[in-house]
């Protein structure tokens, strides 16, 4: 199977209200990194059909919701390496808490919600995490 560089097996591909906007909430909590270097715009300048984004080596493909194609909420697990920097980031980009940071056996977590609907679950992993957690 040949894919490219910044593909994975599965990778999440998100229908959101306002994919530009949501792209500057990565760029912004998660040091996300656009990988194309255009956004593909509907022809009415305003709609992005398709970009990519990827945080640390995953991507995540993004488009606008649309009539025939609704927003749908997703849940996100992401490893971060500072996971109380960026929960604080995401709350100050408008994101709500539903879980208080905390340490818990596989690393320090938190869990909010962004302004598009979207779950994400913060952690960082424990200095010594290797393998399976036990």
């Amino acid at each position: 199977m040949n894919l490219s560089n910044h593909y994975q097996t599965v990778m999440p591909y998100l229908l959101v209200q306002g994919a530009l906007s949501f792209v500057h909430f990565t760029r912004e909590v998660f040091d996300a990194e656009v990988k194309l270097n255009m956004h593909k715009m509907h022809e009415d300048g305003k709609t992005v059909i398709h970009t990519e984004i990827q945080i640390g080596d995953s991507t995540l493909m993004i488009a606008d919701a649309t009539n025939d194609w609704p927003a749908q909420a997703a849940n996100l697990f992401v490893y971060v390496k500072n996971a109380d920097e960026t929960f604080r980031k995401a709350i100050a980009n408008g994101s709500r808490t539903l879980m208080e940071m905390a340490d818990r056996e596989y690393g320090r977590t938190g869990g909010i919600t962004d302004p598009f609907g979207n779950v994400w679950w913060i952690t960082t992993a424990p200095p010594d995490a290797v393998g399976d957690f036990k």
